[in-house]
């Protein structure tokens, strides 16, 4: 198996800690998203990936372009180490949370939004940060009210053990701590992220661990 990664992007390090909660082992190809005008938009790469962007999974079967769509393969193929509950309720549950981020916040903070706020319509560093943090608040203040209204949600955002929800909140937690977003505002987000990136799979997974890592 192989996994286009990129260290600080939210999407490849979702699939970096399902790829290790499941225990499988693949070799992680770099792709810089600023270098060398960004790697990602290289022939090369989309000939692998036609919308370059990150990630991308590899394996004997299929190429998947979507985290989404990696992790609920790997759930499929491998289902040892579920990352879904058993029960349908739970399942869709579990969907909407990782949707919540993947949908409603990360789409609007991620780095070809932010380069055109600056290169396209003119925007000071302080009004590109202010804008990612003002959607990052709006998202978190969604999903921690989705949480607080969750009687599954425990030590983890639904259940007793780490789903895919899981592996898109800590990404995004990452993402949020960057900019400075003040998690005390959210207490259920904090609490679950806590107990996740004490977990080996997501130590593992974490930016500063990956090869690419600056």
């Amino acid at each position: 198996m192989k996994l286009y990664t990129y260290f600080r992007s939210s999407a490849a390090y979702r699939v970096r800690i399902a790829l290790n909660l499941k225990g499988l082992g693949y070799d992680a190809i770099p792709v810089h998203l600023l270098k060398d005008g960004g790697q990602q938009r290289q022939e090369e790469y989309r000939s692998i990936n036609p919308s370059g962007l990150v990630p991308t999974f590899q394996d004997e079967r299929i190429t998947l372009t979507q985290s989404m769509a990696i992790i609920e393969y790997l759930e499929e193929r491998f289902p040892a180490v579920p990352l879904l509950p058993q029960d349908a309720p739970g399942r869709a549950k579990v969907r909407e949370l990782a949707q919540i981020i993947a949908c409603d916040i990360h789409p609007l903070n991620n780095l070809r939004v932010l380069k055109h706020l600056v290169h396209e319509l003119k925007l000071s560093e302080a009004q590109k940060t202010e804008w990612v943090r003002h959607w990052i608040r709006e998202g978190l203040s969604g999903l921690e009210n989705h949480l607080a209204r969750d009687p599954a949600a425990g030590p983890f955002c639904h259940g007793p053990s780490p789903t895919i929800a899981d592996c898109f909140l800590v990404p995004q937690v990452f993402n949020a701590q960057r900019f400075e977003i003040d998690m005390s505002a959210y207490p259920n987000i904090a609490r679950i992220n806590a107990q996740c990136i004490e977990l080996p799979a997501f130590v593992a997974a974490h930016p500063s661990k990956q090869p690419d890592a600056e």
